[in-house]
């Protein structure tokens, strides 16, 4: 078809990815997820030390900035006004619970 961007060929072999699949699967075979726990330690605590608190401060704020947007650009404004509704009924919701406990447990106690 024209203007259809071609599917790359295969030459036999497999693809980047599947070589990585499968070299993540016998790693995790051999040295179990406790492994995976203990680089992923090192290699926070070597960022820590080469780039300092300052640094997960402006990942962070750039991450919040970024899923904020793409959560507006996917939804739109009207979701947050729902969302909004929502968490306000639930917190009115749980006053009212509150209350009604700490009624009964005066009322427990008075009897």
């Amino acid at each position: 078809m024209p203007g259809t961007p071609e599917q790359p060929k295969r030459t036999g072999g497999m693809s980047v990815r599947e070589a990585g699949q499968k070299g993540g699967e016998t790693v995790k075979k051999r040295y179990g997820p406790e492994f995976y726990e203990q680089i992923g330690r090192k290699g926070g605590l070597a960022t820590k030390e080469a780039h300092g608190h300052e640094f997960y401060e402006q990942i962070g704020k750039k991450g919040g900035k970024k899923g904020g947007e793409a959560t507006r650009d996917r939804y739109g404004p009207h979701f947050y006004e729902r969302i909004g509704q929502k968490g306000g009924q639930k917190v009115k919701e749980l006053i009212e619970e509150g209350k009604r406990a700490s009624a009964a447990a005066r009322e427990k106690r008075a009897s």
